[in-house]
């Protein structure tokens, strides 16, 4: 893995900017791995990486349905918002399919909690990682595979 990126966020739309910024960069069958704690702002990052994506539809956490499916504009494929927080296991995670999302090579995987099914992830996502520094501050660290 690469040097992270480290960025500074301030607002809610800082996070979400920097969410669509990353969006942008990335093609089809990407996945990017969300990590930080509760409430850090991993869910306001998916936002801003859907609405780069074209997607108008309310994005909200899918922590009881594991699961979110958006339909990107023009049948460009699909992007997959992924929960793990109730999962214990990776067996749990191949239980509902992740596999088949994370090897989708028309949509995008986001996986907020990946280390709950940590084998699983490919070698090449895309990791970011958000911590709180101050109320509304947040540290974002990106990192590209190489």
């Amino acid at each position: 893995m690469s040097v992270p990126e480290t960025v500074s966020s301030f607002s809610e739309q800082d996070t979400e900017a920097l969410g669509a910024s990353i969006a942008r960069r990335l093609r089809m069958g990407a996945v990017v791995l969300l990590n930080g704690d509760l409430g850090a702002g991993k869910t306001v990052f998916a936002r801003g990486f859907a609405r780069a994506l074209g997607i108008t539809e309310p994005v909200s956490s899918p922590t009881y349905t594991i699961v979110q499916e958006y339909e990107l504009p023009e049948g460009r494929g699909r992007l997959y918002h992924l929960d793990l927080y109730r999962i214990s296991s990776a067996e749990s995670a191949l239980g509902f399919g992740i596999d088949e999302f994370l090897a989708d090579k028309r949509g995008i995987s986001l996986v907020e909690w990946p280390e709950r099914a940590a084998g699983l992830m490919p070698p090449d996502a895309v990791s970011v990682s958000i911590c709180h520094v101050g109320e509304s501050e947040r540290a974002i660290d990106v990192v590209f595979p190489d």
